[in-house]
């Protein structure tokens, strides 16, 4: 065959698969309209760009077929509401922190973040291969949903305060705003637990409605300006290593999906994921320096606080799992992966990222 004559069919061949694959599969395929609500105010391009990078991945790979119209906490439900409009079927899918749910049962704070729990790498390990979304998608089956990886935050900072906070006892009488089970912690070290959407934490700091909030970390804290009535600002974020964000799926909705949508929806998530781990590594740092040439002042929890609190968490759990099953089947899954892989993180990874954070500290 002349060179000319082949370049001329195998041309003309990948030219016509790929005109005829998008349209054969685009034709054969539903046309689907979902509806997502989420738990995040739309100024924050992290979480909700995350659910809004989640949706266009799903109709660019679907041609348009399958679309998926998000919302902002309180468009349509209100930001902590949104398993609730997924499970009774009000809308199809939802994305938020699974968290934000333990009233209904404690279990729900393993799609998330437990407090000290593990990192963002532990716990995406888990969930995606250590049997964490059987466990959790089990025990979800019984609220009409199934769970979809996506989004994580990494480590969380641990909040603003208007004073320090020194001891264990500076805790005491405290109303702070937090996210999810991790209240539960602080309420045995005398503070006062308060759970507020994203949009409505900044208003009831500055009222002083609450005397401290923790949202996520400087790039999100900074947006909602945080730093203007706070200016204490410490870290670690204990309750949020490396807090998983789902997306919910009505169970009904989901089974009655084309098999190649569901495996489109799932990627999506996991793309959702991925951009949002980036985008906080990416743009957390310069938010920081900001904040604190602005002011703020950056601390450490004191070690007092951090170890009374670790001793509070592991008390509460054991109470739990002893009168809970379906906490103490997915708290057991967690701890036995996290035990084995931070066995392996403390050998290599510990001592790069030491090494380097010294390093680029000088």
């Amino acid at each position: 065959m002349k060179r000319r004559d082949f370049i001329k069919v195998t041309g003309l061949g990948a030219v016509g698969a790929a005109t005829l694959a998008a349209p054969a599969i685009a034709q054969s395929m539903p046309e689907i309209k979902w509806r997502m609500p989420t738990s995040w105010p739309k100024s924050l391009d992290t979480l909700y760009g995350g659910a809004e990078m989640m949706a266009k991945s799903v109709a660019e790979a679907t041609d348009n077929k399958f679309q998926i119209q998000t919302f902002a906490g309180g468009e349509i439900v209100p930001g902590l509401q949104v398993l609730d409009a997924v499970q009774n079927g009000t809308c199809e899918i939802g994305h938020t922190a699974s968290y934000y749910y333990f009233g209904k049962d404690p279990t729900f704070t393993f799609g998330s973040s437990v407090p000290f729990g593990p990192n963002m790498r532990v716990n995406q390990a888990w969930y995606m291969l250590g049997g964490g979304k059987e466990v959790l998608n089990e025990f979800y089956k019984s609220y009409n949903v199934t769970s979809l990886l996506a989004g994580n935050t990494g480590c969380q900072m641990g909040g603003w305060f208007r004073k320090e906070i020194k001891t264990v006892a500076d805790l005491s009488g405290l109303k702070f705003r937090i996210g999810g089970f991790a209240g539960k912690v602080l309420a045995k070290l005398g503070a006062v637990p308060q759970q507020i959407a994203g949009g409505d934490i900044y208003p009831a700091l500055e009222k002083g409605t609450i005397d401290g909030a923790e949202w996520v970390g400087p790039y999100d804290d900074e947006k909602l300006g945080f730093y203007k009535v706070a200016p204490h600002y410490y870290y670690p974020g204990w309750w949020e290593g490396g807090p998983i964000l789902l997306a919910f799926v009505n169970l009904d909705k989901w089974n009655a999906l084309p098999k190649y949508y569901q495996s489109v929806l799932e990627q999506a998530g996991h793309l959702s994921n991925n951009w949002m781990m980036a985008k906080y590594d990416q743009a957390n740092p310069p938010a920081l320096r900001r904040l604190l040439a602005g002011g703020t002042k950056l601390h450490a929890f004191p070690p007092e606080v951090m170890e009374a609190s670790f001793k509070a968490a592991k008390s509460l759990h054991s109470e739990i799992a002893t009168t809970n099953p379906n906490f103490k089947k997915v708290y057991e899954s967690l701890t036995s992966f996290s035990n084995t892989d931070y066995s392996w993180f403390q050998v290599a990874e510990l001592a790069y990222d030491s090494f380097m954070a010294r390093h680029a500290q000088s």
